[in-house]
């Protein structure tokens, strides 16, 4: 269900200042689904779920064109006072 979290300088400066996590996602999956897996993985409380999918991206790699797949993408925003942290001690 959810694959790796995002982390960008925009998805980190949303985790501090909206309480909003960012996670890319299996692409058949839906909000409900998305809210269930993250409550349950990381024990908080999920207020919204935002989807949306990423287009597939045309890549140069030597002479040879090749793609990148699509992807989807959800922004969580957690309830006030709790969090989720990926890189502890850092």
């Amino acid at each position: 269900m959810i694959q790796r979290p995002v982390v960008t300088e925009k998805s980190s400066i949303d985790r501090e200042e909206n309480n909003v996590v960012t996670f890319a996602v299996d692409p058949r999956a839906n909000k409900h689904e998305i809210q269930r897996a993250v409550e349950q993985l990381f024990d908080v409380s999920v207020l919204d779920v935002h989807t949306m999918r990423m287009p597939r991206k045309t890549r140069r790699v030597g002479k040879t064109k090749g793609r990148k797949p699509e992807w989807k993408k959800a922004i969580v925003k957690l309830a006030a006072g709790q969090s989720i942290e990926f890189f502890e001690g850092v």
